[in-house]
């Protein structure tokens, strides 16, 4: 039986992507940075290395992805994958993001970079933006202000939803047919924040609006929130990546690999409209 490292269980990929691998009859090793309240958890933090080499011993395969906050993601994700050779681990699943690969200087390029030179089976898969953001991160705009504020102007995004990302590091977790390959995974189509604006009003029955607001104001609301200065300017560079249209291109990786079409905004909206009504 095959053991499954997944770190990150607790979050909105790995929480379901657990549950994927253990409905298929896979051990599943829950990796959280929380104290362990059950049996299959093991506490570990990428941030220090604590924990690391005792959750991959005697695992097959990990899921591996950096926690949000960090900038420098490869200085976290490189001993990760060091550990997991180490431990003897056969294969590491690596959550990167779409556009990583435009340049080998950018932090998670470096991770996956040293992945694929590693000599251990691998994937990388490079998601969209998450539809899933407009129910945390962009919330509380939508909540008190009904108001989506971000600075992206006009520009399209093809919008995944994280069941479907599970969905494929599910697959990809359970067979070898893609072994060694990378993935670019969006949404079956691009939407502007006014047509997810017009979207979300509908599920939720209120009005929601979109607020194209200058970069400036988005630092400093982020700063506001407590969030560490480089991990803003970080967010604001892929933001102005956005703006400049590098959102809105549409990928067949979930088609071809999970064997079905993504789920459409239309589905993610009312699926999770309690959080907007």
């Amino acid at each position: 039986m095959t053991t499954t490292l997944v770190i990150g269980a607790h979050g909105q990929i790995g929480s379901t992507l657990a549950g994927l691998l253990a409905a298929q009859g896979q051990t599943v090793r829950r990796g959280t940075s929380r104290a362990p309240t059950q049996l299959n958890e093991v506490q570990l933090n990428l941030a220090t290395g604590e924990g690391v080499a005792q959750a991959m011993a005697g695992v097959d395969q990990v899921f591996l992805m950096v926690p949000p906050g960090f900038a420098n993601q490869h200085e976290l994700a490189i001993p990760a994958i060091d550990a997991a050779q180490a431990a003897g681990v056969r294969k590491v699943l690596f959550l990167s993001a779409m556009g990583a690969n435009a340049d080998d200087h950018i932090p998670l390029r470096q991770a996956e970079l040293h992945l694929e030179r590693s000599g251990l089976a691998w994937n990388v898969i490079r998601p969209n933006w998450f539809m899933q953001n407009f129910h945390t991160f962009w919330l509380h705009g939508i909540q008190t202000q009904g108001q989506i504020f971000l600075p992206v102007g006009a520009a399209k995004g093809s919008f995944i939803d994280t069941r479907d990302i599970a969905a494929v590091a599910a697959k990809l977790l359970s067979s070898d047919e893609f072994v060694n390959e990378s993935h670019d995974l969006t949404g079956s189509e691009a939407l502007d924040h006014s047509q997810v604006a017009a979207i979300l009003s509908q599920a939720a029955g209120r009005p929601i609006g979109y607020t194209d607001i200058p970069e400036d104001a988005m630092r400093q609301g982020l700063l506001g929130a407590g969030l560490p200065a480089d991990y803003t300017e970080f967010l604001l560079v892929i933001l102005g990546a956005f703006k400049a249209g590098f959102a809105e291109r549409i990928t067949d990786g979930v088609q071809r690999i999970t064997g079905r079409a993504p789920i459409r905004f239309e589905q993610y909206a009312q699926d999770f409209k309690a959080h907007w009504a």
